[in-house]
């Protein structure tokens, strides 16, 4: 089954904000979904309705053995989280050192999520190359990966195009053929937005380019603990086209017209409470 992989060469872009309203959509639409957070700011967990104060997760158990299955939680979203989980720095650095050996220790347990027919696994990595992405792009099928339309990430496009920025060889090579940009807080009529989206699009080829508008809308649901889908605007508007686009190119089918399993269909998704 799918596993799409968010990914960014640099921090501060919005890609968990993005990865946890796609999962969302994705949920709503019937599909299972698995959001794996790869992150140790271990901040996905706050976008899908997770209180503050719980800190557990799945990668800092991996030191003490945690399985997938005892750390999954399921959220108000419908989406089922495995949280990074709080670390403290020798940890951090225990963690890192025993993925760079056993990368297979998370590989294998992702494979296993994979197994299920019908699910979709939903990775929010760290910025940058990290062990823990490693041992799990061999298996996406699709990468987002997101940046600002800014000077700042135009700089990175280059970068982004020829897979170097997830490092050097065939693995990153190949993880290139799997990419597409995301865009995010697009000005479209900007004339810096408007040349970095037509870079972007000479820069990736055949490779498909998506664009999340600039929209005052988004903030506002974040600092309200709401996810941006559940709003009205351009922002929103274009986070769920990119969720359908991912949706199309994973064949997963169209969205239902009526709940499915207790959860909201896609067009519902918008009136939809996540407030905790």
């Amino acid at each position: 089954m799918p596993l799409i992989a968010f990914v960014s060469p640099k921090g501060g872009v919005g890609k968990t904000t993005l990865a946890a309203s796609v999962a969302a959509v994705l949920a709503a639409r019937g599909t299972e979904v698995i959001a794996l957070d790869l992150d140790p700011q271990n901040a996905l967990r706050l976008h899908l309705g997770v209180p503050i104060h719980e800190e557990a997760g799945f990668l800092a158990g991996l030191l003490d053995g945690m399985r997938w299955q005892d750390a999954l939680r399921q959220t108000r979203a419908g989406v089922g989280l495995l949280p990074h989980g709080h670390t403290e720095p020798k940890a951090s650095l225990d963690l890192t050192r025993l993925l760079l050996e056993r990368p297979d220790l998370l590989g294998q347990q992702v494979r296993e999520m994979l197994a299920a027919p019908g699910r979709v696994v939903i990775v929010d990595a760290a910025p940058g190359p990290s062990p823990a992405l490693s041992a799990v792009l061999p298996l996406a099928d699709v990468i987002c990966v997101v940046l600002l339309a800014d000077s700042g990430s135009a700089s990175l496009i280059p970068s982004v195009a020829s897979g170097r920025f997830l490092g050097r060889g065939t693995l990153a090579s190949r993880a290139a053929l799997k990419a597409m940009l995301v865009l995010n807080q697009v000005d479209l009529g900007a004339p810096l937005s408007d040349a970095v989206l037509e870079f972007a699009q000479q820069a990736m080829g055949d490779r498909p380019v998506s664009a999340v508008a600039r929209d005052p809308a988004v903030a506002e649901a974040l600092a309200d603990r709401r996810l941006p889908v559940e709003g009205v605007g351009p922002g929103s508007e274009d986070i769920a086209l990119l969720a359908e686009t991912l949706a199309k190119r994973l064949d997963l089918g169209a969205p239902p017209v009526e709940k499915d399993r207790g959860r909201p269909s896609f067009s519902a998704l918008a009136s939809w409470g996540l407030r905790r």
